[in-house]
């Protein structure tokens, strides 16, 4: 009992086995995991103005409503080519000597995952747009605005980055909307957000509870690909679900010289390496590359783009596609 009256003896002892429990559970741990983890070979480090934009994604708080961590789901397919592992997160280190850094893993998703939004929606005119007002193109959107990120000019300056926002959603406001610097750390941030590959000749982790396939008698399930879900998946962010686009920020497919005419070469072209119309809208990303369409895939989003919103091009086949295909990539090749 004579322990327990001595405060010094017991305060001392309580802090000893405090510490031994720290280290032992939480520091050898942790040494542990750095040395057996390491970032996947290909994994790049975030760039000066992507570690900036991290720390504005930080201060905003959007990780209370996005998260970065594909489960080994099939729920979770459409946000990234395989479930997360150690190694994704091996690369992140403290923010300085006082602070530990946030994964930003998140525990909820308002929003969707943001784990390969950089593959996902690589369109920095896309991401501006939506970080200016999300309604303009996500109708349904209750994410919120992030107005104090830009700045409405009369007349922009040489090297100004303009945002192309319809007039509806500029409030009565005149001008033109100019993204900050801060804007611009923040998109390169989100961009930076790519699933790395696997190497070669690692198994990627399975996708659990997948769902089966319905088959209606003895039919077989086909085997084509969905064009409307392509499209659904990759296009209609941009080009919206009337395939009307944007005006002044992503053109129309609905009655599109490009969707309804006979050039499939440059059709194909800007499905697969994308397209820069200059000064009439933003620049379209190499969604097709960005995504590893197959001939079957392309040609799926082109019948459907061919026969919604009344177009009324000429279906294409496959084996057309194809051939195409393999030209566009030689010429991109030389």
């Amino acid at each position: 009992m004579e322990f327990f009256n001595n405060h010094k003896k017991l305060f001392r002892t309580a802090f000893l086995f405090f510490a031994v429990l720290t280290l032992l559970v939480a520091v050898l741990p942790a040494l542990n995991n750095q040395k057996n983890n390491r970032p996947l070979p290909g994994a790049e480090p975030l760039s000066a103005d992507a570690i900036k934009g991290k720390n504005l994604y930080i201060s905003n708080g959007c990780v209370a409503c996005h998260t970065q961590q594909v489960r080994n789901l099939d729920m979770d397919k459409s946000f990234g080519s395989r479930p997360g592992i150690a190694a994704d997160y091996a690369g992140i280190h403290r923010t300085d000597l006082w602070r530990n850094t946030a994964t930003l893993m998140g525990t909820e998703r308002t929003g969707p995952d943001l784990t390969d939004v950089g593959n996902r929606q690589p369109s920095r005119d896309w991401n501006l747009v939506h970080l200016f007002n999300p309604r303009t193109v996500v109708k349904e959107s209750i994410m919120p605005s992030y107005p104090w990120l830009f700045t409405i000019k009369e007349q922009p300056e040489k090297g100004d980055v303009v945002v192309n926002v319809p007039k509806e959603f500029m409030n009565g406001r005149e001008g033109k909307v100019v993204a900050t610097q801060d804007a611009l750390y923040l998109i390169a941030y989100l961009q930076s957000l790519k699933q790395t590959k696997l190497p070669d000749g690692t198994p990627s982790p399975d996708f659990l509870y997948k769902r089966e396939q319905k088959q209606a008698g003895t039919a077989a399930a086909t085997t084509e690909p969905d064009g409307a879900s392509l499209y659904t998946a990759n296009c209609q962010s941009c080009h919206l679900p009337n395939g009307e686009g944007l005006p002044g920020a992503f053109p129309p497919l609905k009655g599109s010289e490009v969707v309804n005419g006979d050039n499939l070469e440059l059709y194909v072209s800007i499905i697969m390496n994308g397209y820069d119309a200059r000064a009439d809208y933003g620049v379209m990303p190499a969604v097709g590359s960005a995504a590893n369409f197959s001939a079957a895939e392309v040609t799926a989003i082109i019948n459907h783009e061919r026969t919604a919103w009344g177009n009324n091009g000429k279906k294409v086949t496959q084996e057309e596609i194809q051939k195409i295909m393999d030209f566009v990539k030689t010429q991109v090749q030389e």
